[in-house]
């Protein structure tokens, strides 16, 4: 089999993939929504659910259509108007990418830190030993 064609091949099982990502991702996330709807009764809960995995299927998608359309450059004739559009075409897939990760987690990646790993552990740490030491106050009166 030609090279070209298996690299085309793969362009296409990678778009394939990315939409059916988004696709399965969308029903699996709304499930997942109404799950937490029915479980707590609280609809501002489901959404925020829904909105936070919907989210991280759009950026799995996103990644993987960005990833389709690299493949496709190896199989296309190497010329300006095509490595532009392809520039463009990733550029509006980082900065969508980039706004959709900072709408989920509520931060911007340099920022990061602050809410992830260590600096979360060390918060719970904080917050466990508040409530330790305030259940062993005399009037049980808490300190945070």
């Amino acid at each position: 089999m030609d090279p070209h064609a298996i690299f085309e091949t793969i362009g296409i099982a990678f778009e394939f993939v990315g939409v059916a990502a988004l696709a399965i991702g969308f029903v699996v996330a709304l499930v997942i929504a109404l799950s937490v709807w029915v479980r707590t009764g609280n609809g501002t809960t489901a959404f925020r659910t829904l909105r936070e995995a919907f989210g991280g299927v759009i950026l799995l998608g996103l990644e993987l259509l960005v990833a389709a359309d690299l493949v496709k450059t190896v199989t296309s004739e190497p010329t300006l108007t095509d490595a532009i559009v392809l520039g463009i075409i990733v550029l509006i897939r980082t900065i969508l990418s980039f706004s959709l990760q900072v709408e989920i987690e509520g931060v911007a990646p340099w920022r990061r830190a602050l809410v992830t790993g260590p600096e979360v552990l060390a918060r719970a740490a904080r917050k466990a030993g508040a409530a330790g030491s305030a259940s062993e106050t005399p009037t049980g009166a808490s300190e945070t």
